[in-house]
């Protein structure tokens, strides 16, 4: 049972009483923002109470329970179950009125403040009226002496000093109330209602249900505030020794991370969000202080631990370091639990770390082998979680973690398999774009060579350029398979790994012949590139040997599966019906756009639409946009015109039979249906990676200027310039290719993020149909369909319907055209105003 009753903080301070905030509480956390709202509150009250004196103002409610320390006589003991926040924020400001009093006034406010409700005077053991938490608690008793520390650059101090700045404006034109009338407003009209349980009330269940802090707890709040009821004599003790460094060790999201990642351990399936619930209920099984300290001394071990994984250079064995360097790198975070395994079986003696670091290597290549050969996403999640529960135990670690990711159906490639695949599979659009740009950073350090560049900053080049020339065209002619053109042996090719080097000049390069890169390569730094620079010509012959050079080195870098690893499939045929039962009614793709997509050939793919059942298929057509002269229905009784059924779902076809080319979902636009490429996702807050310099809207201008036309990358600033101006912010991808998002609404808006477009240093102005197919109000997909129409007005801008839920674009040089940019920015004018409108805006009609 509970008793509740309004009172004032006068009537909570007064008298002989202490209220201890106990361990399992929070430290103190209010922000500004907090500061400022309560301040605002105090000063209208006490503007409210020159006319009427007893006008109140609730502020909320204060959960207390008797001490279990609490005799019988002298000061009443409590501890504050919930409300901490706010009863320290009040005590504080009562500090900073009798400091401004008895500075401006009389000596005598610090001593009737002080005895009244700051300090229990004759109690040298219980002076403090209020006990925070251990780690506040010196911060807060400066502010109570009035020492020289006060108002020190901590959590505490920071708020005693905003009520001091506060306090100095009291008497002015800025806020003419006079100071005593705050402190009356304080003392005697701020309402609270005190909850006071009785004794042997489980107060941490009355805090689970009543937490009312103004603060959101996190899952590790939950369960560090659940771990100290269970330590009512060992509490100060363990918080100390154990948990203090633990929470100056870790963030905390990181421990939350911590006790999720413990859990895992167990069972693969707990989602983060159950950590607190299935840890509490764990942890209810321990029937001891004892038992229950050792966890903590287990939490803190593994912590340690987690810090390596997310600080790698803290990791003492270079070889560790090394592997750990690089799986952060990737950034994939379900890697986690099997890294902290690793360390913890390190850390116990059962693995040394020349294993550990065996068995990274080993993971390392399970995800650069499945990128390469499309299949970086595949149950990844699932595979990683598992891994812990489900590998052999009896096997050393590393051959363990080896012999787990090689059976069953995980997609680590085999040697034989890279190298068929690493010659078709179009690397450029698989995975990540930060992942991509990481193997071929790799496969560049493997030379060693002596005079390192800095690779990070390089971006991917296409040798044989994304937009086929006439010249490279009659390059790739020498080449061609019977019935090949040079459009299907491009599309084929150009995204391929084969094709791909690192370079800082990829503007100089863009859609010049061989001749004129091939000079530019010789002189770069880089062994990739010189390689490609020693070749004569650059067609579909040198680029498949050179895929086959690079499938060499990269069976010497990252070793492959056992021999167990099992029957799978080389060519996804599963991404090529996920491909087509994705494709828009009123659009068409080609048997070379979804060879290049799988890494096989045109013919392949025709055979098995003409004998598999797939989604879709009559939507695929020859290059050129024909329908293929031996195309039949896989339904035997089937007889239709394929054309006649193209027309009827909105495909326009010319005099002579040929789809509109504006229709076409090209291989890049497959990747995106596949859901095989992830949507590279804005930085929140710009920032420089580690040991870079500059932020990333530098990087981003710095490529701009690098990579396009003085004039191009003068209208992309302008551009910019003027989305700012119309209220619109700039967000920045963290690839090596440095996006820059419009954004119009940020995260914190009560319906969330929007970004109309991403801008790409390499020529790409992407308009993010995708993205806008789920955001408020752009999911109408009127608003999509008549934002593409307003940009299809600009020359050079050509968006078909069926593009409304992928990311299609145009290309930067449009906005050199001063008539087309002012256009553009006219049509996102638009968008930033639609996107403003929350519901509570929409007409109401009768």
């Amino acid at each position: 049972m509970v008793a509740a009753q309004e009172t004032t903080l006068q009537g909570l301070l007064e008298g002989a009483k202490q209220y201890h905030v106990p361990l399992y509480q929070r430290t103190y956390s209010w922000t500004e923002l907090h500061l400022e709202r309560i301040w605002d509150d105090v000063c209208q009250l006490a503007r409210d109470r020159v006319e009427h004196p007893t006008a109140t103002h609730f502020i909320g409610s204060l959960v207390l329970a008797p001490s279990p320390a609490m005799g019988p006589v002298g000061v009443a003991e409590y501890l504050v179950v919930d409300g901490q926040q706010r009863l320290t924020t009040l005590t504080l400001l009562l500090c900073a009125i009798r400091d401004r009093r008895a500075e401006r006034e009389s000596p005598k406010h610090r001593l009737r403040l002080d005895q009244q409700y700051l300090t229990n005077p004759f109690e040298e053991q219980r002076w403090l009226k209020l006990v925070p938490t251990q780690a506040d608690r010196d911060a807060y008793a400066a502010c109570v002496k009035s020492t020289p520390h006060a108002g020190g650059d901590n959590p505490v101090g920071r708020a005693y000093r905003f009520f001091a700045k506060r306090l100095a404006t009291i008497g002015t034109t800025e806020e003419p109330v006079a100071i005593e009338q705050i402190e009356s407003a304080v003392i005697t009209g701020l309402a609270l209602v005190a909850i006071t349980a009785k004794a042997g009330d489980n107060v941490y269940r009355i805090f689970e249900s009543l937490n009312n802090t103004g603060l959101t707890l996190t899952q590790a709040d939950l369960l560090r505030n659940y771990i100290f009821m269970r330590l009512p004599n060992r509490g100060h003790a363990v918080y100390e020794s154990l948990w203090l460094p633990l929470q100056q060790r870790l963030t905390p999201m990181e421990l939350v991370l911590l006790f999720w990642l413990d859990l895992v351990h167990r069972d693969p399936k707990v989602k983060q969000t159950d950590t607190y619930s299935t840890q509490q209920e764990r942890l209810e099984k321990l029937r001891t202080e004892a038992d229950v300290e050792a966890e903590v001394q287990r939490f803190s071990r593994l912590g340690a631990l987690l810090r390596v994984i997310l600080h790698p250079g803290e990791e003492q064995d270079p070889g560790v370091r090394r592997r750990l360097e690089r799986l952060s790198a990737w950034g994939t975070t379900t890697v986690y639990p099997l890294l902290l395994h690793l360390l913890d079986r390190r850390d116990q003696g059962t693995a040394t770390s020349e294993q550990i670091a065996s068995a990274m290597l080993y993971l390392e290549s399970f995800f650069v082998r499945r990128l390469l050969i499309g299949r970086s996403t595949m149950n990844i999640n699932r595979i990683l979680l598992a891994v812990v529960t489900e590998m052999d135990r009896d096997l050393p670690v590393h051959e363990a973690v080896r012999r787990y990711l090689s059976t069953g159906r995980k997609h680590w490639a085999t040697d034989a398999s890279l190298r068929a695949l690493v010659r078709t599979i179009p690397f450029y659009l698989n995975g990540r774009a930060s992942q991509r740009s990481l193997v071929l950073r790799w496969l560049e350090e493997s030379y060693d060579n002596k005079e390192p560049v800095a690779l990070e900053k390089l971006t991917i080049e296409h040798v044989l350029p994304q937009t086929l020339s006439g010249e490279w065209a009659q390059m790739l002619a020498a080449d061609l398979d019977t019935h090949e053109t040079s459009d299907e042996a491009h599309e084929a090719l150009v995204h391929t790994l084969g094709n791909l080097t690192l370079t800082g000049y990829n503007s100089e390069l863009s859609n010049k012949p061989f001749a004129v890169k091939r000079i530019a390569l010789a002189k770069s730094g880089i062994r990739l590139s010189r390689e490609i620079a020693d070749q004569q010509r650059w067609g579909g012959s040198e680029i498949l040997a050179r895929a086959d050079v690079l499938a060499e080195r990269i069976i010497t870098i990252w070793p492959g599966p056992t021999q167990e690893s099992g029957n799978q499939s080389d060519v996804p045929w599963d991404v090529l019906a996920k491909a087509l039962a994705e494709l828009p009614t009123g659009s068409w793709t080609t048997y070379g756009d979804l060879a290049a997509l799988i890494g096989t050939a045109p013919q392949p793919v025709g055979n098995r639409l003409a004998n598999h059942p797939t989604p879709n298929a009559h939507r695929v057509l020859q290059a050129g946009g024909i329908v293929a002269g031996n195309f039949r229905w896989v339904e035997p009784d089937r007889t239709d015109d394929p054309r006649e059924v193209l027309r009827a779902e909105g495909v326009t076809f010319d005099q002579h039979g040929r789809a509109d080319h504006a229709q076409r979902i090209g291989t890049e636009e497959l990747a995106q249906l596949a859901g095989i490429t992830a949507e590279e996702l804005p930085e929140r807050i710009p920032r420089p990676r580690p040991g870079q310099s500059g932020t990333y809207a530098d990087r981003f201008l710095e490529q701009v200027t690098a990579m396009q036309s003085p004039a191009v990358a003068t209208a992309t600033v302008v551009l910019l310039e003027a989305w700012t101006a119309m209220g619109g912010t700039l967000s920045y991808g963290t690839g090596a290719e440095t996006s820059c998002f419009l954004m119009a609404r940020r995260r914190e808006h009560e319906l969330g993020s929007i970004w109309p477009a991403v801008i790409y240093p390499g020529g790409k102005f992407e308009v993010v149909f995708q993205h806008l197919s789920v955001r408020t109000p752009f999911n109408d997909i009127a608003l999509r369909e008549e934002l593409r129409q307003r940009l299809n007005q600009m020359p050079g801008v050509n968006i078909a319907a069926t593009k409304l839920t992928l990311r299609p674009g145009f290309p930067l040089t449009v906005l050199a055209d001063a008539d087309a940019r002012e256009a553009l920015l006219d049509h996102l004018l638009w968008f930033y105003d639609q996107a403003q409108l929350s519901p509570s805006d929409e007409l109401v009609t009768d």
